[in-house]
């Protein structure tokens, strides 16, 4: 049978959350949902937000893609299907 426990916790450095109940039996097995009220996480919103740019930047930096020709695709079909005999 699944049962809920909810239980409101501060989040401690390193993002570590502890949850203690007497309803927690060691040993069995949980499935842990995390939900952060929104306003309290606005400092690691931006941060996330920061990251995202920086990689965004990276990748656009990067050169574009090459577009391959019918012929080429057909060659490596046939590449792959001449191995796979």
């Amino acid at each position: 049978m699944t049962s809920a426990l909810r239980q409101k916790v501060k989040v401690q450095p390193g993002g570590l959350i502890e949850i203690r109940s007497p309803e927690l039996i060691a040993g069995s097995q949980a499935d842990v949902i995390v939900l952060v009220d929104s306003d309290r996480s606005e400092g690691a919103r931006t941060g996330q937000v920061a990251e995202l740019n920086a990689v965004l930047r990276r990748t656009q930096g990067l050169p574009a893609a090459r577009e391959i020709t019918e012929q080429e695709i057909a060659a490596e079909i046939a590449a792959y299907r001449a191995t796979r005999r």
